[in-house]
């Protein structure tokens, strides 16, 4: 199967691009960027493929099935549209798009298409998490009344001034780069229930002032000291769902020298904390004893999973748990936390 990749940055070349390599069903034949250095050092450092600079150049090749895009969230909505009505099935990364109305446009094209569109909620193929989700699909935490999510760092803005910071290409700071992993991974595990209501606040502070900025390091760096920053570099707030009660802190900066990146479910018989990207921990009570304890296995890795998933929900028509129409939701309500944090008052859907 022919695929292209469009936006050859860190994200393709770290995840996307050698997931593809290791699956045999699979040749890329387009790296795409509109820097040409980095399309043709695509090239060069994978031995295949043709670099280019404008993703239409795909479009019109009937060899190409499926392609990734990689780029930044500005453009997720037209490139992935555009290569909709194409005709190529679509990967496209989170978040889906830097508004709800830009993912719902993007799902309309999708069903007038009938071709894949998945979004690169990867988590959705970590194996922590699908081990946590059938612990709590098989009754094991019980009634899982509250989940608490934690995606804070000490100074991690990335890119200062540029892309990530710049609200008319990224759509938002921190929770809409890590907040939607880790929102995500709630709904995904819980069932993905429905959304009632949503309350938020977000604060755009410790990188107001970019030449004044400290920090130890920052990827997709370096800052620019003239460039942008109009996003949240925190974020707070609490989601009522059919399910759940979801209470959440983030931050890309703080001013508490932590790193806490987790989520804790919180079940009426067990509770469990997962380490973002890494191991879980249950909590319970047996016997009139506390217990706990930390299971052991061998972790895939999740991107290749996810591609790996693509592949096959072309060939066999298996929607996956990260195609459009399932994880909107959580553009929906990321969008609902932005929106309650610009009005401050409750969005009630």
């Amino acid at each position: 199967m022919k695929v292209a990749i469009i936006g050859c940055g860190s994200i393709a070349n770290s995840a996307h691009i050698p997931a593809y390599m290791k699956n045999k069903e699979v040749e890329i034949k387009y790296f795409c960027d509109i820097i040409p250095e980095r399309a043709q050092k695509a090239v060069e450092k994978y031995g295949c493929g043709i670099a280019v600079t404008d993703y239409r150049e795909i479009l019109k090749d009937d060899e190409v099935v499926a392609v990734s895009v990689c780029t930044p969230n500005n453009v997720h909505a037209p490139i992935t549209i555009d290569c909709l009505r194409a005709g190529k099935h679509v990967l496209c990364e989170k978040p889906a798009a830097r508004t709800y109305q830009e993912a719902l446009e993007m799902q309309k094209v999708k069903h007038e298409t009938g071709k894949v569109l998945n979004i690169g909620v990867v988590n959705r193929f970590n194996d922590s998490v699908n081990m946590i989700k059938k612990y709590i699909d098989s009754g094991k935490l019980g009634e899982v009344f509250h989940v608490y999510v934690s995606f804070r760092s000490h100074r991690s803005i990335p890119g200062l001034g540029g892309a990530f910071t710049t609200k008319e290409i990224a759509g938002g700071g921190a929770l809409i780069d890590w907040g939607v992993h880790f929102l995500d991974i709630v709904m995904y595990c819980c069932g993905d229930p429905k959304p009632l209501t949503v309350t938020g606040e977000a604060f755009c502070k410790l990188g107001k002032n970019i030449p004044e900025y400290a920090f130890k390091d920052m990827w997709a760096g370096p800052p620019k000291y003239d460039g942008i920053y109009d996003v949240d570099d925190s974020v707070t707030g609490m989601i009522r769902t059919e399910g759940p009660v979801i209470t959440f802190n983030g931050a890309w900066a703080q001013n508490i020298g932590k790193t806490e990146m987790f989520i804790d479910f919180m079940g009426d018989k067990a509770g469990i904390r997962l380490n973002y990207g890494a191991d879980f921990e249950v909590y319970t009570a047996e016997h009139g004893a506390l217990v706990s304890y930390k299971p052991d296995f061998n972790m895939t890795n999740h991107f290749e999973n996810e591609i790996n998933g693509f592949i096959r929900s072309i060939q066999t028509g298996e929607k996956l748990p990260s195609d459009i129409d399932t994880v909107i939701i959580t553009q929906k309500i990321m969008q609902a936390i932005y929106d309650s944090a610009e009005t401050h008052r409750e969005i009630v859907f």
